[in-house]
């Protein structure tokens, strides 16, 4: 969190009365639209579902009011320290507090989702909730409760947003969030709307002369993801268009980062099988610890998984707060001189390394694996495009016109797994957890090797960039490049960290492999 007068505003400064009607407007604007959640909730119940469905919103008022109050007092409590440590002018203290708080809104919220779903029955009934509309209030409080981390982190992130004197920001996150892997969560929540609308023919419809007929998402999913794995195939097609394998092969150690950053992976699958999930369904969920949604989709289908949607969803929000879990990480497990560690300029590649690069890596990989031949060979095929510099029309399309047409298809298809029956469980919560540890541990990972390989090198590696060994390019390299300018201004990190980042796109196709070939047939 910057302090300086680009990101803060000095309300003593200036007109006092103007500095605060500008400052409280859009917070009064933030609070009624909160409010206004629960109103068009009723109204859309009332109208479309019946008398009981209403009365069930109405029985969770309580219950949701005392979420929305917790998320609220706990934001302006960090809220205050921030506002000490600036007026202080203490950014340290600012940027800790900052990620604390964060770390601190992830965990609650999260154990507050899994508490909320268990707990449901149980409190509507302590609050005498009238048997005729108990079964709906349970269902909507469960629903409301799945979402809590959400609502307790934009609380938080509000909270510390008002401290720095920006109240109009959280007003816009709230309206419609963005840069939040918007691409493809948008399509995919609606089209887990759509799904769950009654009678909405999206599933199965009835057409007159053919009888029952699949609808058009089942249709997409059924033809693009379950019969052929078409859709996240075609994807990473557009992946490798618009990856860079150069940092990489500037230096070739930085494979071995991108295999430590897969350790979260296996620590997921490991614990996911204590929980109860067995290997096919722990396989798939442990390739959410690599923030990779494509193969996440891919890997999930391919061995049957019955948490397609669920695991889908998780993949792709933790590839949208690689921002925001990562950093803390970093912090924790690096001192402040390692972070300030300078690397040595990259060797230049050559046009001819790059052009064989996807062939070889193709060609050896399937060798060893041949289940992989589908997702490595769409990757590398996609980064040949790019490389061969002679098909630039190809490239051009692979990395915008088909990859955002793919992305549309196959978020909405991936919808159809998201149905209220299916989704709305324990297990999507664990599924939700085991994702966020996973992600975390791999991220670790990545770094506790970038300090071995430090003090191998006697000093020339910094460890930052081992957290960019997950799968989530390029965020997790800009990750690392942001957390190495705070702690030096001068340090440019990005371009050493791109190499574990690009190595971690083939670690997780890797992996993925490995799972497919053991637990599934390709």
């Amino acid at each position: 969190m910057s302090t300086n007068s680009s990101s803060t505003h000095l309300m003593t400064e200036g007109n006092i009365l103007k500095e605060i009607l500008l400052f409280s407007v859009p917070l009064i604007l933030g609070n009624l639209l909160q409010q206004f959640y629960n109103t068009f909730d009723s109204i859309i119940v009332g109208k479309f579902v019946g008398a009981n469905a209403l009365a069930a919103v109405g029985s969770s008022g309580s219950m949701i009011f005392l979420i929305i109050s917790f998320a609220q007092g706990a934001a302006a409590g960090a809220g205050v320290i921030v506002s000490q440590y600036l007026g202080g002018q203490n950014r340290n203290g600012v940027q800790k507090t900052v990620h604390t708080s964060i770390a601190i809104a992830l965990f609650l919220g999260v154990v507050m989702s899994i508490l909320g779903v268990l707990v449901s029955r149980p409190l509507l009934l302590w609050m005498d909730t009238p048997k005729e509309v108990l079964p709906e209030s349970i269902v909507y409080l469960k629903i409301y409760f799945a979402g809590t981390i959400f609502t307790v982190l934009y609380n938080m992130v509000s909270g510390i947003l008002n401290a720095v004197g920006n109240s109009k920001r959280s007003l816009i996150y709230l309206a419609i969030a963005k840069d939040m892997e918007p691409t493809l969560l948008l399509p995919m929540g609606f089209g887990a709307i759509l799904v769950n609308l009654p009678s909405s023919g999206v599933l199965n419809q009835m057409m007159e002369g053919a009888g029952e007929t699949h609808g058009i998402i089942q249709w997409l999913f059924e033809v693009g993801i379950e019969t052929s794995e078409a859709f996240p195939l075609l994807l990473f097609i557009g992946i490798g268009a618009m990856i860079d394998f150069g940092p990489l092969l500037s230096q070739p150690i930085m494979f071995l980062f991108g295999a430590a950053a897969q350790f979260g992976i296996f620590f997921a699958i490991i614990v996911a099988t204590l929980l109860g999930f067995d290997l096919k369904d722990a396989a798939s969920i442990g390739i959410i610890g690599a923030a990779d949604g494509p193969t996440s989709i891919l890997v999930s289908q391919v061995l049957h998984s019955d948490y397609v949607g669920a695991i889908a969803v998780a993949a792709y929000s933790y590839m949208a707060l690689v921002p925001i879990i990562q950093p803390p990480i970093m912090k924790l497990l690096t001192t402040e001189d390692e972070r300030k560690i300078k690397m040595e300029q990259l060797r230049p590649v050559s046009k001819l390394e790059k052009i064989l690069f996807p062939i070889v890596v193709t060609i050896v990989v399937v060798m060893i694996l041949p289940t992989t031949a589908p997702l490595v060979g769409m990757l590398m095929l996609g980064n040949l495009f790019k490389e061969s510099g002679v098909v630039k029309q190809l490239t051009e399309t692979a990395s915008n016109a088909l990859m955002y047409i793919v992305v549309i298809i196959l978020g909405t298809s991936v919808g159809a797994t998201t149905s209220a029956e299916a989704f709305l469980n324990l297990d999507t919560l664990k599924i939700v957890a085991l994702g966020l540890v996973a992600f975390a541990f791999g991220t670790a990972a990545g770094v506790l090797f970038g300090k071995i390989m430090c003090k191998a090198t006697h000093g020339k590696v910094n460890p930052l960039i081992g957290s960019a060994g997950v799968s989530a390019v390029p965020m997790a390299a800009r990750v690392s490049q942001k957390v190495g300018t705070e702690a030096d201004p001068s340090n440019f990190l990005l371009m050493h960290a791109m190499g574990p980042n690009v190595a971690g796109v083939i670690g997780t196709a890797v992996a993925a492999g490995t799972f497919m070939a053991m637990f599934g047939v390709m």
